[in-house]
């Protein structure tokens, strides 16, 4: 069995992940997107588990909290925002959350990792003050927490690049009650409109606090104000002394110039969540991507990420092949819904026509899928149209003699595949207008060795695009 990227089965649409290993398996947090969704985490709280050993072999542990669970929000109007759970003290697993609309961090517990939770309460201070509705308390807003030595740490914020009302992510500690302030925020670095000099210049803070200790290092990733990357920063301490160390990922490849410009977007980049995980001996940056025309369909994806000696984090490239460990056997037929890469022929940064939420742009491709919210349907890559790229990385290739597309739809073209995004055409495979998906065959000979894989149409029409095999 071979890991892909996204990580989760393709009609799953879990972004904001954060991993935790409990026992022998690792458990994925998120909030709940939905296909062809209009907000953002419309759906109830689910649980992904794998074992440690086997990151290609992910069971969904179900509804492990809805919306309707917390009793300020019985009628489900309200959306369930980024999560994080952590081991408290007594043993049990407590779930951090904020609703929509709200200010305030609300926290739910189970016995088990899995669930299903039950509402707890909402952090306050000892005379009850709710944290995030008392006179001069900031918004509170995807909360991140660790425990460690019977103490827990709080990280919460959500800070416009330009108000200068909010002043960056706050940390607070708990009691050993998981509810009770035992030490007011403080403010761990600076929003933009405080940042001049800081180290922090250009990658300020705007959301998705995420906490990691290893070592003697505590690691502070969060989405910069660019959005499309994730930022992390060092302390030797949980609540002072963060320096700004760099950009572990970014969902559109920008920073990363070892197969193209650094500048050079490889995807449709959009806001970004994510946490880091040691498995093992190996590291992880867990990710979302946008898909289906819509930054409200999101999908969970994972790197290996390398610490050096001295602790910091190089920035890790987007792959097909994320938790598997290595390239993808060069054989058999793979899904085009793991394209790491999309792109036209024109650079878009953040999904071109973006509006509201929308590429409102219809020319540009897309990943989507058939059916509604919950079927279990492959996903592939529509609006193919001429000069449209998507890539693959990476595969093991040896022998490879032959190329198949699975196409559908109103094309009368070729996609070219290459082995790079810039290089030239191994072959080019003619193909036509159909309705059903239609397999279409050429010879070709790719190098041995570990390969990229891109897959360019030319010609006009639109093509929609379900795999490709290798033989």
């Amino acid at each position: 069995m071979q890991a892909f990227n996204p990580y989760l089965p393709g009609w799953e649409y879990m972004p904001d992940g954060e991993p935790h290993v409990f026992g022998d398996r690792v458990y994925v947090y998120g909030s709940h997107d939905a296909l062809h969704g209009h907000v953002f985490c419309i759906n109830d709280y689910v649980c992904w588990s794998a074992p440690v050993d086997n990151l290609a072999d992910w069971r969904c542990e179900g509804v492990i909290y809805r919306k309707t669970d917390d009793p300020d929000n019985r009628d489900g109007r309200a959306c369930l925002y980024a999560p994080d759970v952590t081991q408290g003290p007594d043993g049990r697993y407590y779930l951090y959350y904020v609703l929509d609309k709200q200010s305030r961090v609300a926290v739910a517990v189970c016995d088990s990792p899995a669930g299903k939770y039950e509402f707890y309460g909402h952090v306050h201070d000892r005379d009850g003050g709710v944290l995030g509705n008392r006179p001069g308390d900031e918004p509170q807003f995807d909360p991140g927490v660790l425990t460690e030595n019977g103490k827990t740490w709080l990280y919460t914020g959500f800070c416009f690049p330009f108000d200068a009302s909010r002043h960056g992510p706050m940390c607070t500690k708990l009691a050993e009650d998981m509810l009770t302030i035992e030490q007011e925020p403080v403010f761990i670095m600076p929003s933009k409109p405080y940042s001049e000099g800081s180290g922090y210049e250009g990658h300020e803070f705007f959301e998705a606090s995420s906490i990691r200790r290893y070592g003697s290092l505590y690691y502070f990733v969060y989405s910069s104000v660019v959005m499309h990357e994730l930022a992390y920063a060092v302390s030797e301490y949980p609540d002072r002394g963060f320096v700004y160390k760099g950009v572990i990922s970014s969902n559109n490849d920008i920073g990363i110039d070892t197969y193209k410009p650094a500048q050079k977007p490889m995807y449709y980049g959009g806001n970004n969540h994510g946490g880091l995980v040691r498995i093992g001996e190996k590291t992880y940056i867990f990710y979302h991507r946008h898909t289906d025309g819509t930054t409200f369909s999101r999908q969970g994806m994972a790197q290996e990420v390398i610490v050096q000696p001295d602790g910091t984090i190089p920035q890790a490239e987007m792959t097909s092949c994320g938790l598997n460990g290595g390239p993808l056997e060069g054989k058999g037929t793979y899904p085009a819904y793991i394209a790491c890469n999309l792109f036209t022929g024109e650079d878009t940064v953040y999904s071109g026509g973006y509006r509201g939420g929308f590429w409102a742009d219809g020319r540009l491709p897309r990943i989507t899928q058939d059916g509604r919210d919950g079927d279990e349907n492959d996903p592939y890559i529509m609006n193919m149209m001429d000069g449209a790229t998507c890539g693959f990385k990476y595969f093991d290739c040896k022998g490879v003699s032959s190329v198949t597309v699975t196409v559908r739809g109103y094309c009368s073209g070729a996609f070219e595949v290459k082995t790079s995004w810039d290089g030239p055409a191994l072959v080019s495979i003619p193909v036509e207008f159909t309705n059903v998906w239609t397999d279409y065959t050429a010879g070709v000979s790719i190098p041995d060795g570990v390969q990229a894989l891109y897959f360019t149409y030319t010609g006009p029409g639109s093509a929609a695009l379900k795999s490709f095999t290798l033989g």
